[in-house]
Parts: C-alpha cells; sequence; structure tokens
C-alpha cells in the first residue's frame, strides 16, 4: 500500500497554524524577557544575599532544574486552583515558562558574575558605589556578555519546550498541528509542518538573539 501526501488542507487551516505560531512567538517573548530579568534577580541575591534568601533561590533553581517542566506546567494549573488561584491556559504557560527559564538563567548569569575579574569589583568600590551599583554598572554587562551564547541557546530550548503547554489547552503551534490532524487524519503532514516551523522559529530566534547581543554589547563584535 502506497501513502499519498496531501497538503491540500494548508489552504483551509492556515489561520489555524498562524495562530499557534504567534502564541508560541508570545510565550517565547513573555518567557524570555520575564525569565531573564528573574534569572539576574536570583543570581544577584545567590551570590550577595543575606543566608536566607540565598535558601530560598538555591531551593527554587534545584526544584525547577530537577524536576520536568511538564510537571511544573501541570502543578500551576491543575495544582494551583486547590489553593484557590484559578489561571487561565496561556497565563499558566507564561508564567511556566517564567519560572522555569528563570531557574537556568540564574545559574548561567551566576557563572557570568563569577567568571568577572575581581578588578572589576574593586573599581567599584574604590569609586564609593554600593554593592548593588557595582553589580549593576560594573559587572552585570561585561557578565552578560561573556554568557550571552549560552543565554540565547537555553531560550531557545524554552522556546521548544513550549510545545508541552498544548496539554493544558493553550493554543500554540502544537495544539495548532493536534487540532489538524484530528480534523484531517494527516497526521504525518501535520506534523511534519510543525516541525519545519519548529525549525525555522530556532533558527530565526538564534539569530535574532545574535543580532540583539551585537546590539546591546558592540564592542563584541569588534573583538
Amino acid at each position: 500500500m502506497t501513502y499519498t501526501f496531501n497538503f491540500d488542507w494548508i489552504a483551509q487551516y492556515w489561520p489555524v497554524i498562524v495562530k499557534g505560531i504567534l502564541i508560541t512567538l508570545e510565550l517565547t517573548f513573555v518567557g524570555g524577557v520575564v525569565g531573564i530579568l528573574l534569572g539576574i534577580l536570583c543570581a544577584f541575591v545567590k551570590l550577595y544575599g543575606a543566608a536566607p534568601l540565598r535558601f530560598v533561590v538555591g531551593a527554587y533553581v534545584e526544584l525547577i532544574r530537577n524536576t520536568p517542566f511538564l510537571v511544573q506546567l501541570f502543578f500551576i494549573f491543575f495544582g494551583l486552583p486547590a489553593l484557590g488561584v484559578r489561571l487561565g491556559e496561556l497565563e499558566a504557560a507564561n508564567i511556566a515558562m517564567v519560572v522555569n527559564l528563570g531557574a537556568y538563567a540564574c545559574e548561567i548569569i551566576r557563572a557570568g558574575i563569577q567568571a568577572t575579574p575581581k578588578g572589576q569589583f574593586e573599581a567599584g568600590v574604590s569609586l564609593a558605589m554600593t554593592r548593588l551599583e557595582t553589580f549593576r554598572h560594573v559587572v552585570l554587562v561585561p557578565s552578560l556578555q561573556r554568557i550571552w551564547p549560552a543565554l540565547s541557546s537555553q531560550l531557545v530550548i524554552v522556546m521548544l519546550g513550549s510545545a508541552v503547554v498544548s496539554q493544558i489547552a493553550a493554543e500554540d503551534l502544537t495544539y495548532a498541528a493536534n487540532f489538524i490532524q484530528s480534523r484531517t487524519f494527516r497526521a504525518f503532514e501535520a506534523y511534519f509542518v510543525s516541525t519545519l516551523i519548529y525549525l525555522v522559529l530556532a533558527i530565526v530566534l538564534r539569530q535574532a538573539m545574535a543580532g540583539l547581543g551585537v546590539l546591546i554589547f558592540p564592542r563584541r563584535s569588534s573583538r
């Protein structure tokens, strides 16, 4: 028996695909921006915060990095309502992605900060800067420049991992593929198209992060 490929359904279901792409991009943008900011805050606390705060951040990082993202998503969407916290599908997906990326970004950024020469810290002290001012004006930017490729790769991983949000009916790209194959019974074609789209999104996101890095850290390109 010969299988006949059929992509005629794309003309009918392209609005569903576009909606899925837009939601995937929205989740990636919100998760990326807020997650990186959370990672910066956690890295600062883990290195310079009081002992109780360091313990809390350390526990958060270990918990998130050692549990599956799908379980974290289910806990937020299905578990929190037991405590009276009810969230929509996209709200839960956004929170889960922020929390997940924040933990990984924390460790990546912390590694960049720890690789900063001590002379930069001493320079901040000599200028009568506080610890926070030294971190913000002297240490943070060179540290981010150092770990930008790793942070970019982690963001791509988070974008690809967002595919599981379809499990709580968030209408992302994977949800669109599931919906299309359930209507057309063209599973191979539906998931083939979604795979190609994810591949393109990952390549574009990686290139966009590289370009953003050149804009934020102009000296990098001249070295």
